[in-house]
């Protein structure tokens, strides 16, 4: 595909998908993110009351994986260069209002831009013009992560308890 091409599947599915998954350069699993496409690149917002995302700092790349706004899978991977967007710059003014329009269910209402300069790190990430998957180029691998490790046990027999009802036997 020419990098024209790639730039412009980039954009649209970045602009119809609010969700992307991101795994900054050291990670090993991809997280899930909420974002918006502004002036050809992404935002998003971490830490605080906001996403728990790992840490992404200043020029390193990320690998942005977004997936199809219709049928939910991966539609295209992308790398981005992460850069901080400091609160009171002509940036930050541009994106944080498109941000706060996009955000569900705020806890704060309209003092949250506030909220986000004392507490939360905006995030531009900004594509590098590098495409690692895109329809007709897909990984044949699933990409499913290995389960993170838990204390977790698994359920076994439930005990006796009058008035339950037994099971049928057939």
């Amino acid at each position: 595909m020419s990098e024209t091409r790639d730039a412009a599947l980039v954009e649209e599915a970045c602009r119809k998908s609010a969700m992307s998954w991101l795994q900054p350069a050291g990670q090993t699993r991809p997280v899930a993110a909420w974002h918006v496409w502004v002036n050809g690149a992404m935002y998003v917002v971490s830490g605080g009351l906001e996403q728990p995302l790992p840490a992404m700092p200043d020029g390193q790349p990320v690998t942005v994986i977004v997936r199809s706004k219709d049928k939910g899978a991966r539609l295209v991977t992308w790398v981005a260069v992460a850069d901080r967007v400091e609160p009171g710059t002509p940036e930050w003014d541009a994106v944080v209002p498109e941000l706060h329009a996009k955000r569900l269910n705020s806890p704060d209402g309209e003092g949250q831009p506030a909220r986000w300069a004392a507490q939360s790190t905006v995030t531009r990430l900004s594509p590098s013009g590098v495409v690692s998957e895109g329809p007709g180029r897909m990984s044949a691998r699933s990409h499913a992560a290995a389960p993170p490790d838990s204390t977790a046990t698994t359920r076994g027999a439930l005990p006796f308890m009058v008035g339950r009802r037994a099971r049928r036997r057939r």
